[in-house]
């Protein structure tokens, strides 16, 4: 991606999450692989609040790369205050999750990361937006989110994916609850009904397999919306089972692509997550895909130059 001057002069802007394990990793990468491409990155250090106020005054100070080091948290924060500009994302996988890298194709490994922000070439992906708020993976209210959290914190104590998948799905069927909802459109006006959960993702996710979880594109202009039917604990633990098999089709789960929509509750409000952060949202929740609306320094195709 970056074609710097042979002469020594001011790299990206490298926003750190300052609570990853991996912090002084990526600070040793950057300086040394910076160097030997005649730059000088600057490297700060923010957690919580201060990355999205770090990605603000990144833009201020006219660099064309600002990248964002830690996991998917860390990543919307940093790309919510960059999305419609036109300056750059790069992305260091050190973060607990890291799903956006690897479906804009990041490789884990910290060293390739880094070497990518200068080899690479700025690709331009879709993000989602719920009632203003940036999301690069996904949002919804309900169950789906619990699940999703919960199979994850499984996985970091040690346990493969399916069982981290299966005891996420038990432990939250004990408390299943359902959330009234409504879907409106330009296109359709769904009547109100009760669903365990609405998930939005920014394109299309895989519903089915071991590749559940994962979006072969981010570039349709199209959000993917998922809402369950409303059926019993049992029923919807069969779901939750045969989806994981590879045996469970969109018209199942009543998914949808769009553009655009609103969803109704019947409460004034509501808490929803985008890309793991959960945020009370006022009612109607308006969605919308932005497309192209973020650049993201990817891996050159079949080892192009940038």
């Amino acid at each position: 991606m970056a074609s710097y001057p042979a002469e020594r002069s001011a790299g990206p802007i490298c926003i750190l999450n300052g609570a990853s394990s991996r912090l002084e990793a990526a600070r040793e990468h950057l300086v040394r692989i910076s160097a030997e491409f005649g730059v000088e990155p600057r490297i700060v250090i923010a957690r919580g609040a201060d990355l999205p106020l770090s990605a603000a005054r990144a833009l201020g100070e006219n660099s064309r790369l600002v990248v964002a080091g830690g996991g998917d948290g860390t990543i919307n924060a940093v790309a919510g205050a960059l999305a419609g500009r036109d300056t750059a994302l790069g992305v260091l996988p050190i973060g607990t999750l890291n799903h956006f890298a690897r479906d804009v194709g990041i490789p884990l490994n910290l060293e390739a990361a880094v070497r990518i922000l200068f080899t690479g070439q700025v690709k331009k992906v879709d993000v989602g937006e719920v009632n203003g708020r940036v999301f690069v993976n996904n949002s919804g209210i309900g169950l789906y989110p619990r699940i999703v959290r919960v199979r994850e914190e499984a996985q970091r104590r040690g346990h493969v994916k399916w069982v981290a998948f299966l005891l996420a799905v038990g432990s939250v069927m004990r408390r299943y609850s359902l959330v009234s909802v409504r879907l409106r459109s330009e296109e359709t006006h769904a009547a109100a009904r009760g669903t365990p959960f609405v998930f939005v993702g920014n394109n299309r996710y895989e519903i089915a397999g071991l590749e559940i979880g994962t979006r072969s594109s981010l570039n349709s202009g199209r959000l993917w919306a998922c809402v369950a039917p409303k059926t019993g604990r049992r029923n919807l633990m069969r779901m939750a089972l045969r989806a994981f098999l590879g045996h469970v089709a969109d018209h199942e789960l009543d998914a949808f692509e769009a553009e655009e929509f609103f969803v109704e509750t019947a409460t004034r409000s509501v808490n929803v997550s985008t890309d793991g952060e959960v945020t009370m949202m006022d009612a109607p929740l308006h969605y919308r895909i932005r497309p192209g609306a973020l650049g993201v320094v990817a891996p050159s195709r079949n080892g192009e130059p940038p």
